[in-house]
């Protein structure tokens, strides 16, 4: 059973969503907050597994409370959305470790997909901002904003961690990447945690902004069975 919170300064959003996804047997809706300081409120007694988080809420926005969530709680994962596909939001939101960007016309499908995604180590974006993301990398990759990590702490990494980072920086999910390296889904999120730990970074977001950065996803480690 994924835990959710709902986050919208919209009541009529908040019940709309709380109905929906409390239909799907493996989703329960654990509390429907209507901004930011509410949602750190309630986590002070309740944990769920993933937040649905807007954007522009009253007292605390959504991108500033995904920081603060993240700082807090980092193995809760955050979808942002919204109806904002507004560059900055993007980038900020990403940057403070969203593990999703879904706008609100997405079917219920889609969201329960992006949930169920999320919830298990993936990304979800939604395909109608895919491309400002790609952009969004770009830019940062050509900018002075960068993810910094010490070039011994990078001299450690095996080659099959560094075939993951490859994967991670494509948006693969753990799922994914074992099925792609002939793993086991265990063995990933081990070299994940392996991996988060020997380059300092808070998460995976971090990791695949680092992997597009730095040229990882355009390189060649081998075939996957060396």
């Amino acid at each position: 059973m994924i835990k959710v919170l709902i986050a919208d300064d919209q009541a009529l959003i908040r019940e709309s969503l709380q109905i929906v996804l409390s239909a799907h047997h493996d989703i329960e809706v654990v509390a429907a907050v209507g901004d930011g300081l509410e949602v750190l409120e309630v986590l002070k007694s309740c944990r769920p597994d993933v937040i649905l988080m807007d954007i522009r809420m009253p007292k605390m926005d959504g991108v500033l409370c995904t920081k603060q969530v993240k700082e807090q709680y980092p193995d809760i994962k955050i979808i942002i959305l919204t109806t904002f596909d507004d560059d900055d939001f993007i980038f900020s939101a990403l940057k403070y470790g969203a593990s999703g960007y879904m706008l609100k016309g997405v079917s219920t499908d889609e969201l329960h997909q992006a949930i169920i995604t999320v919830s298990s180590g993936g990304a979800m974006i939604n395909p109608d901002i895919a491309t400002k993301v790609f952009k969004i990398f770009s830019r940062m990759a050509q900018s002075n904003f960068a993810i910094q990590v010490e070039e011994n702490n990078v001299d450690d990494l095996s080659k099959v961690e560094w075939r993951i980072i490859q994967q991670i920086g494509f948006g693969l999910s753990n799922k994914e990447i074992a099925s792609k390296l002939f793993l086991s889904e265990g063995t990933v999120r081990n070299y994940l945690s392996n991996i988060l730990s020997k380059l300092s970074l808070r998460d995976r977001t971090q990791l695949a902004i680092w992997a597009v950065q730095t040229g990882v996803t355009t390189q060649d480690f081998g075939d996957s069975h060396d």
